[in-house]
């Protein structure tokens, strides 16, 4: 990943975002892919939310006595602690075979860790010593909703400064890649990062431009091609027309790109409330992995 001037650079991790669903799999798949092709430490993470919960079937209203509240608040909290013991436990238990599954796939140096507290808090806290995120495009939640995308992914992604690699429902190692490139900032540091990272060494990377051309667009484009070819790579090019949702999911499913590039959120989340986000929609469509460029 792009170099980001810290003196720990080598020993910045990835980090995996993982919960009690049949999802962590393809997640933790997918990290150990990249903990080996960069070289980095593999950390896997468990958040848990501490809620209290009042015990199940059992009436707690009207006037009780002094002696009759205190025993009613002790069984409560050690009902709590009870909850919160089983959780640690199943946690620790789960982590441990998602630890087992990542050596078996290559990664380095694995590590897991479960804590309490807020999602976004945490990885926030945490990414000074992080050199990539891996997270699924949908969690625990979707066993039962069938959201198609996870109600904390675009939270995550406005809140991270780091690259986010976002997991569909499978993964497999990606053999072709490709940017969807507009000429701006964010996309062109995606090209310096991917000139400059072992993550893609190797492998062809497609660079399309979709949607309404740019007057530079040619010139963009060239740049791009020269960027990624001095640092030899097989480039192939190409600028489409059209709505740039529908061109970037046809070019994928077309030239069977396994991974794709692009910038995130470049808009207020007020923006994106009012007039939708073209982020989501392409995360919505897109059937490969997408790393998300902030």
């Amino acid at each position: 990943m792009p170099d980001q001037s810290l003196p720990n650079q080598k020993q910045r991790r990835v980090l995996a975002c993982v919960d009690q669903s049949h999802f962590a799999d393809f997640v933790t798949d997918t990290a150990a892919w990249a903990s080996r092709r960069l070289g980095a430490p593999l950390e896997l993470l468990h958040v848990l939310n501490r809620q209290v919960e009042l015990g199940a079937g059992q009436d707690h209203s009207g006037a009780i006595g002094f002696n009759a509240e205190q025993n009613l608040l002790t069984e409560l909290s050690d009902q709590d602690a009870a909850r919160s013991r089983a959780a640690r436990e199943q946690g620790r238990l789960f982590l441990n075979r998602l630890r087992e599954r990542s050596l078996e796939r290559g990664a380095l140096s694995p590590d897991v860790r479960q804590r309490y507290g807020e999602l976004e808090e945490t990885l926030v806290e945490q990414q000074d010593c992080v050199r990539l995120f891996v997270l699924g495009r949908r969690g625990e939640s979707a066993e039962s909703t069938q959201r198609d995308l996870g109600r904390n992914v675009e939270r995550m992604v406005r809140a991270l400064s780091k690259p986010i690699l976002a997991v569909t429902d499978d993964f497999s190692e990606p053999e072709r890649v490709m940017i969807a490139f507009d000429g701006g900032g964010m996309t062109r540091r995606g090209v310096e990062m991917i000139a400059r990272s072992p993550l893609f060494r190797g492998l062809p990377v497609h660079v399309l431009m979709a949607g309404k051309p740019r007057r530079d667009s040619e010139k963009q484009m060239a740049w791009a091609r020269t960027r990624l070819e001095d640092a030899d790579f097989e480039v192939i090019t190409a600028s489409i027309p059209g709505d740039t949702e529908r061109v970037i999911a046809e070019y994928v499913r077309k030239e069977s790109i396994d991974m794709l590039l692009m910038g995130a959120y470049g808009h207020s989340p007020l923006r994106s409330l009012l007039f939708g986000s073209k982020t989501t929609d392409l995360l919505r469509s897109s059937p490969v992995p997408t790393l998300l460029l902030r």
